[in-house]
């Protein structure tokens, strides 16, 4: 979906159907969607004139929101070159049979209790911060990260994990997902967005408050 904050109500709700019941509906004809199944969406931050706000139930759906700057002296070089340059044929590298075997493997990489636990605190810091000590970030909080971010993170991990070549997550790997997780659920108050902040920002002092379970863990020793 290409800049989705362009997308009219419309629109925006075909998409949550489809995200939510992995179905779409035509004409009063639902028609299911393969699997496995996954939307990708790009937002433009600069220009917001004829845009419309994604409701916080269809932003909350998207497992992450990855911020893409721009790209490097090397990297708009091969840009360049691949679109002024000839057609190359792009070959399929896995089957989409083949891909849901790799998902089925992933839920089976270890996640240690104390990392899911480390996972819920940072989420709640983002609902109730006064609870983790961090009373001053709540008058700068709208609306928290809801308990699919718990999920995102678990699941985010174990996917890193297996990538990284492990059958076992660490702290790391939750650790760099964080700010991708969280940064579109948390919702900033008028008095947050007033002082300059973003959620960024605030998700850097809730992991600065929340340490991550100390190393190594159980299953490292083991795996050592």
């Amino acid at each position: 979906a290409d800049e989705i904050n362009r997308a009219p109500a419309k629109v925006q709700s075909a998409l949550l159907e489809v995200m939510q019941e992995r179905q779409v509906t035509i004409a009063g004809e639902s028609h299911k969607v393969p699997s496995p199944f996954l939307v990708m969406a790009t937002q433009n931050p600069i220009e917001t004139e004829g845009t419309y706000p994604l409701p916080e139930a269809q932003v909350d759906r998207f497992m992450m929101k990855v911020m893409v700057d721009y790209p490097t002296d090397e990297e708009e070089y091969v840009i360049v070159e691949r679109v002024t340059g000839p057609a190359v044929q792009v070959n399929a590298v896995a089957t989409t049979d083949q891909l849901a075997v790799l998902q089925a493997q992933c839920r089976q990489v270890y996640v240690d209790p104390s990392l899911v636990q480390y996972a819920v605190k940072l989420v709640s810091a983002t609902r109730t911060p006064e609870k983790h000590g961090l009373k001053d970030l709540a008058r700068f909080i709208t609306f928290g990260a809801s308990p699919r971010a718990t999920i995102g993170l678990v699941e985010g991990a174990r996917a890193l994990a297996m990538l990284r070549g492990r059958s076992y997550a660490l702290p790391e790997d939750m650790i760099d997902l964080v700010p991708d997780v969280l940064r579109h659920r948390v919702v900033l108050s008028y008095e947050g967005l007033s002082e300059g902040l973003d959620s960024d920002a605030l998700i850097a002092k809730i992991m600065k408050q929340i340490a991550p379970p100390a190393r190594p863990l159980e299953h490292e020793k083991r795996a050592a």
